[in-house]
């Protein structure tokens, strides 16, 4: 069984007029899941909002108050670089980490064994004490922290195939050693991380300008995917970016929703050796919304292996 979780709450947050990170993104990708006949295939949920309790799994305490404290009654404000609130943004992000929650209770209670969060705003850059790239909490790290607190699992990998690399999840593993980290990005890039890994739970795989589905391929073939066979996950959370598209603003690789395809494909073979092939996947990046809704659609389809 596969399961769908997405909230209104999520739409509300607002970075300002002009700026990619907006709203439409999930929007865009609900109604050509609906369009292309796929929407009735699966389950659906609305989200709950992660409590305090739940986020401080990673993050600090202060920065939930933070975030809460900088809240504008109106309007957009700039709390940092990259980093905008309304007064609905903090609900919103609570809403994006709880879809993650709830996604983690999903599989490990036997309900479903595949979920596609389609939250914003975005997680994967956001660091332990700081909101980052689009970023204000991290919801695939909590998600992380919640499946080893609550179930007790010993190993949870993360895998990341976003344009950016996620510093946030990179400051998560290197503060938990039974996460596992697997990230292919372009570089140089934001956030500008060091390109080689100097810890043995994560493994980076930097990508020059302009690299193509060979370059994307042979990296998580020759280092990506035996690197998370040898570490036997217990459960697979996924930083699904898309903007390593061709047509996305925000990068330079040149993929194509086929390569979304390839990656999901093999990831689930992953899935179904060590971890009865439970997986959840959760959007990231993606800022060409016609790309974004294609390749996130391809994504889903091959995620819940709706092969017709």
């Amino acid at each position: 069984m596969n399961l769908y979780i997405t909230s209104g709450k999520c739409i509300l947050h607002d970075n300002g007029v002009y700026h990619p990170e907006m709203g439409e993104r999930l929007k865009r990708i609900q109604d050509y899941l609906i369009s292309s006949q796929l929407y009735d295939w699966f389950l659906h949920a609305d989200s709950r909002a992660a409590t305090n309790e739940e986020i401080a799994l990673f993050h600090h305490p202060e920065l939930i108050t933070l975030l809460e404290q900088s809240t504008p009654e109106q309007g957009v404000v700039e709390v940092a670089e990259d980093i905008h609130l309304c007064k609905d943004s903090v609900n919103a992000a609570r809403h994006a980490v709880g879809a993650v929650l709830d996604a983690v209770d999903a599989v490990q209670t036997g309900k479903a064994k595949r979920v596609f969060c389609n939250v914003r705003p975005p997680g994967h850059h956001a660091e332990y004490n700081e909101s980052k790239g689009f970023c204000l909490f991290n919801n695939v790290a909590v998600g992380a922290a919640y499946a080893l607190a609550k179930y007790g699992l010993k190993r949870v990998a993360i895998v990341d195939f976003d344009v950016h690399h996620g510093n946030g999840t990179e400051d998560f593993v290197r503060r938990e050693p039974r996460a596992f980290l697997a990230s292919s990005f372009e570089h140089p890039l934001y956030p500008f991380s060091e390109p080689s890994s100097d810890i043995e739970n994560m493994v980076t795989m930097p990508l020059i300008k302009f690299s193509k589905s060979e370059e994307f391929k042979q990296a998580w073939s020759e280092k990506g995917l035996p690197a998370l066979d040898l570490f036997a996950p217990e459960l697979i959370i996924i930083s699904a970016g898309f903007d390593g598209h061709a047509l996305d603003p925000l990068g330079n690789l040149q993929l194509h929703e086929s390569d979304y395809v390839w990656i999901t494909q093999e990831l689930i073979k992953l899935a179904n050796k060590h971890c009865e092939g439970k997986m959840i996947s959760v959007l990231e990046g993606g800022y060409d919304l016609g790309a974004l809704r294609v390749s996130a659609t391809e994504h889903i389809k091959s995620l819940f292996e709706l092969g017709f």
